[in-house]
């Protein structure tokens, strides 16, 4: 495990326990991505933040303007202190991180799922169910759009992939065929 990832458990570790004391859960989660989006995808906020001639208080207080109303006192506290501590690059880490730690005391799994075409809300409903059964944990669905999958679709679950493709099917009928040879 490396160790900016070790960090980032951590942070959101922490994050977690204060959003759970003050029922923050769902907002702090939605306050951070809207955080780490921000610095992100965007290549200036990232080099200002990365600057070494810019104060840690300069830094701060521009996040503070820019985020000042849009996100609560504990998501902007803990992207302060990671910006103390030289850790500005561990946020999106720290979202990632806080996603799992979140799931996994409220039962909640995150759902990544490619399809050649988009799924329709009724199909997210009826995928969400029919893992929610499986996993025994509320599931939500996030689709990905990939003609090359040709059809059937794919579903990440945290590490787990289930390969229901049509391109997957080919690739496995094309390992079998070699193998037989």
């Amino acid at each position: 495990m490396s160790r900016g990832s070790v960090v980032a458990k951590r942070y959101a570790k922490a994050l977690f326990e204060l959003a759970q004391a003050q029922n923050l859960v769902a907002a702090v989660e939605n306050e951070l991505k809207l955080v780490s989006e921000a610095v992100g995808g965007s290549a200036e906020i990232g080099a200002f933040l990365a600057a070494p001639n810019i104060t840690v208080d300069k830094k701060i207080d521009a996040l503070k303007s820019v985020f000042g109303g849009k996100v609560s006192t504990i998501v902007l506290n803990t992207v302060n202190l990671l910006i103390e501590r030289g850790r500005q690059s561990e946020i999106p880490a720290v979202l990632e991180a806080y996603v799992q730690v979140a799931g996994g005391v409220l039962g909640r799994a995150d759902a990544q799922v490619t399809s050649a075409q988009p799924l329709t809300e009724d199909q997210k409903s009826k995928l969400a169910a029919q893992f929610g059964t499986l996993l025994g944990k509320n599931v939500r669905v996030d689709n990905t759009v990939d003609p090359s999958i040709l059809g059937g679709l794919t579903v990440r679950i945290g590490d787990t992939l289930y390969d229901g493709s049509l391109r997957g099917k080919l690739d496995r009928l094309t390992k079998e065929l070699q193998a037989s040879v």
